[in-house]
């Protein structure tokens, strides 16, 4: 073998750099161009751009690179001696080496990965093939620094002053004040982004109208679970306890919510509606409206609103013609709780997502006679162990749980797309005699755009999979019925008239169907003229390739959204809190 394919990572990484270094102080494109692949990819999140985006190729990196270089300051990149060392690794069927790098900019601190496909790593032919640059820290605003400074008297008494619970009971009523953020939403999403903004010594208050902290996940259907493990799913701050079960209920989920709020001290409005804002262009503010539980008006003054209802906060009930002939009960699924009460009666669940298939498995255990409608092609695929080789990452011994997020957003969409593939197959070869039979039971199957998987439709549309826990074995073995949906004619006061002429009695219907996107509140919330320039939110910018408006400024100041899976709320709710806190003390452009 040759030789020079074994030259130590540290080595080939510290060469590398020491590249980069001397071209960008040159501010010579054509210099750092050399230091790429063609196929090359630079992915900054907030540091060198102040927002998230991914350049390919090696002419436009290069020329991207060093104009945001010089214009941010970025220097003195180098490997991380704190963090995990430089190593071999595969990524996308591909031999790298690997590396956590650090380096500054005028106002912060940042951490990155660089990699190198290790058959490029011959002397003086080292080339990148991804670059990650992030915001790790701002200078002067250090979370510990700030942390430090909020810090009470260690042996302050006040025995006949207000204690500790007078003092948050006071400080969260904002009866004197404004939040300088309000969080729309009080699920993982809010919930996270609001402790991120506390490190950074952020005021900012949740609004939920839920009854109780938690119930967006307390008041869903009774057998809900996740359904990827524990350890991609942690908080920022506090991981779930190590006692955990591997897949989390929603009761328990609802009351770590609850849990994480109190222990963090995060500032949170139960029953209390978001009615609308409208911006103060001249002041920088919004003028928010919330209703209280009691009924009662409230108008706050933030300097920025952070849109927390995920991607699934408002019920899609689709236009299904002659549905309204059906005199039997209809329900989205977002109203539904638990199948016992339709023992031997028989259900018709529209939908092949996530909460279908769960929906459809827990009224058939209770003993309903129950048929899935499948509207669309669907990705099946096995909750173990299939659906868990994409959080590959985050199993066994090694990096640190911080690297291990660091080293899960520095894989840019293009890359993303290979290593999905290639999982993707491995998938589809696991789950062969399960896919067969859905097949031979009349289930139409998909596999994500380019066979590349289940994530990728998450991030394109919030859904459209199932990962199986044996609704569909069922359906396989024929247990749960299946029809397609446009073999029914029309519906009848008393269920469903198909194609052949066949009648089918209901007596529930469930419409399975999914959730709008956040961007379908804008307009009702703030307005059509600010929902027209913010545009789509969620789903792939092909320009950026990253999600449209999804933790970065909006083109409607003060406007900023967060959401997704607790994976990604973990991760992206540190730069949206870097972000804001940038902007509120004049380092970043408003």
């Amino acid at each position: 073998m040759d030789i020079e394919l074994n030259r130590d990572a540290k080595q080939i990484v510290g060469s590398w750099l020491d590249g980069l270094n001397a071209a960008l102080a040159a501010n010579d494109a054509q210099r750092v161009a050399m230091l790429f692949r063609a196929d090359g990819e630079w992915r900054d999140i907030v540091a060198l751009t102040w927002t998230i985006e991914t350049v390919s190729d090696r002419p436009q990196v290069a020329q991207r690179l060093v104009e945001a270089a010089a214009k941010t300051g970025a220097r003195n990149f180098a490997i991380d001696p704190e963090r995990h060392p430089p190593r071999d690794v595969e990524r996308a069927g591909e031999d790298c080496v690997e590396a956590i790098i650090k380096f500054e900019t005028e106002v912060g601190r940042g951490a990155g990965i660089v990699r190198l496909k290790r058959s490029d790593c011959r002397t003086g032919d080292a080339l990148a093939w991804t670059l990650l640059t992030t915001l790790d820290e701002l200078k002067g605003y250090e979370e510990e620094t700030i942390l430090e400074d909020a810090e009470e008297p260690a042996f302050e008494r006040d025995f006949h002053g207000p204690n500790w619970l007078d003092r948050r009971q006071r400080a969260s009523a904002y009866a004197d004040r404004d939040p300088e953020v309000l969080i729309v939403g009080g699920g993982h999403a809010g919930v996270t982004a609001a402790a991120r903004l506390k490190g950074l010594g952020i005021e900012s208050l949740v609004v939920d109208r839920m009854e109780r902290i938690g119930d967006n996940w307390r008041k869903r259907y009774h057998g809900l679970k996740l359904h990827n493990q524990k350890h991609s799913n942690h908080f920022p701050y506090l991981p779930f306890p190590k006692t955990w079960p591997k897949y989390i209920a929603k009761d328990k989920i609802a009351n770590w919510i609850e849990s994480y709020v109190e222990t963090l001290e995060i500032d949170f409005w139960t029953r209390t509606t978001f009615e609308g804002a409208t911006w103060d262009a001249a002041a920088k503010r919004w003028t928010a409206r919330v209703e209280r539980g009691d009924g009662s008006i409230r108008l706050l003054h933030p300097r920025h609103i952070v849109m927390a209802t995920s991607v699934s906060g408002t019920p899609n009930i689709p236009e299904i013609p002659t549905l309204d002939r059906f005199e039997g009960q209809v329900v989205h699924s977002s109203k539904f709780s638990n199948g016992g009460q339709w023992k031997g009666r028989n259900v018709y669940v529209f939908g092949t997502g996530t909460s279908a298939h769960d929906i459809a498995q827990d009224l058939h255990g209770n003993g309903a006679h129950t048929t899935i409608v499948q509207r669309s092609p669907t990705l099946i695929v096995n909750v173990e162990p299939s659906a868990q080789l994409y959080d590959g990452i985050y199993y066994g011994k090694g990096p640190t749980y911080e690297d291990r997020d660091l080293i899960n957003v520095s894989v840019p969409l293009r890359v993303m797309k290979q290593a999905h593939k290639i999982l993707t197959d491995k998938a589809r070869e696991l789950d062969a005699p399960l896919l067969q039979g859905l097949e031979k039971a009349g289930f139409r199957l998909e596999f994500g755009e380019n066979g590349t998987g289940w994530p990728l439709k998450y991030r394109s549309r919030g859904g459209g999979y199932y990962f199986n826990v044996g609704a569909s074995d069922l359906i396989a073995r024929q247990e749960i019925g299946l029809i397609q949906y446009a073999d029914i004619a029309e519906f009848t006061a008393a269920g469903l008239k198909m194609k052949d002429g066949s009648e089918r009695p209901a007596d529930l219907i469930v419409l399975a169907t999914g959730y709008k996107g956040q961007d379908h509140l804008v307009g009702a919330l703030f307005g059509q003229d600010v929902a027209q320039k913010v545009g789509p939110v969620w789903g792939f910018d092909m320009r950026t390739q990253e999600l449209n408006n999804m933790w970065v400024p909006t083109a409607q100041p003060g406007l900023w959204f967060t959401g997704g899976s607790f994976a990604q709320c973990r991760m992206y709710s540190k730069y949206l809190a870097l972000q804001i806190k940038a902007q509120d003390v004049g380092l970043a452009p408003r």
